[in-house]
């Protein structure tokens, strides 16, 4: 397994990074046309697939951090001002902020609405977080969804200022956190074992 160095992110980093990127995706397209569905056994078994990714997010986000504070994180690009680079770091930590804040709400919602648990892709119960409690449920359903909200735009600045950095500013932003060679940048470090 393969740390961050001080020029770019390792390879386990940038797998759970683009896994996590992945499932959020998925959930936030199934997330805004789930309520479109007709209520058949279909339906149902989207919302249980959901709550089930929501899960597995919420458990991945957990191994990033833990993977973060354990590894660390490359030094920012070389020249980059003060002030992009606490933007940055604020960024990182609304990230996470949300991605515990999505699942837990979802669990929360669900836990508090009083319906049956649901099986994590078939396999368990989930057990319940609350007794159920409809102040509870209103609360983490208006957190779940402003929440998503609030994500997606900071995932979208998130985004932006990487690809900002590649087009405009020519560094390794954007390229240290693909696998080698996926993209040169003018900064980009020359190749070196993990």
């Amino acid at each position: 397994m393969t740390r961050p160095n001080a020029q770019r992110w390792g390879a386990v980093s940038q797998t759970l990074h683009w896994l996590i990127v992945l499932l959020i995706t998925a959930l936030a397209i199934v997330g805004l046309t789930m309520d479109d569905l007709p209520k058949t056994p279909k339906y149902f078994w989207v919302f249980t697939a959901h709550k089930s990714v929501g899960i597995t997010v919420l458990v991945l986000v957990v191994l990033r951090l833990a993977w973060r504070l354990y590894a660390g994180a490359p030094r920012p690009v070389p020249g980059t001002p003060g002030w992009q680079h606490t933007i940055a770091s604020l960024t990182h930590v609304l990230l996470y902020v949300l991605m515990f804040a999505m699942p837990l709400s979802g669990w929360m919602f669900d836990s508090a609405s009083g319906l049956r648990p649901f099986k994590f892709f078939g396999l368990f119960n989930m057990p319940k977080l609350v007794a159920p409690d409809d102040q509870l449920r209103h609360l983490s359903h208006q957190v779940h969804e402003w929440g998503f909200y609030v994500l997606l735009t900071l995932v979208v600045l998130h985004a932006g200022a990487a690809f900002y950095h590649h087009l405009f500013q020519g560094d390794a932003t954007l390229a240290r956190m693909l696998p080698r060679g996926w993209l040169r940048s003018a900064d980009t470090p020359t190749p070196t074992k993990d």
